[in-house]
């Protein structure tokens, strides 16, 4: 009998579950990342869009 107080039937997953929960916080990092960047894309090219506009209105 082990000593120990988790059997390694207990342990191997726990490490997995570990595993996939730091994988899926790094996607989730990534796709964050991706979010702000679209939008702070969305944001200049709406900016640029109103400089244009303006430029337009006045000639």
């Amino acid at each position: 009998m082990k000593s120990s107080r988790f059997t390694d039937e207990q342990v191997k997953p726990r490490v997995s579950e570990a595993r996939r929960l730091k994988a899926l916080e790094d996607e989730n990092a990534k796709l964050k990342k991706l979010l702000t960047e679209s939008m702070l894309d969305v944001s200049m090219l709406r900016e640029m869009l109103s400089k244009t506009s303006e430029v337009q209105r006045a000639a």
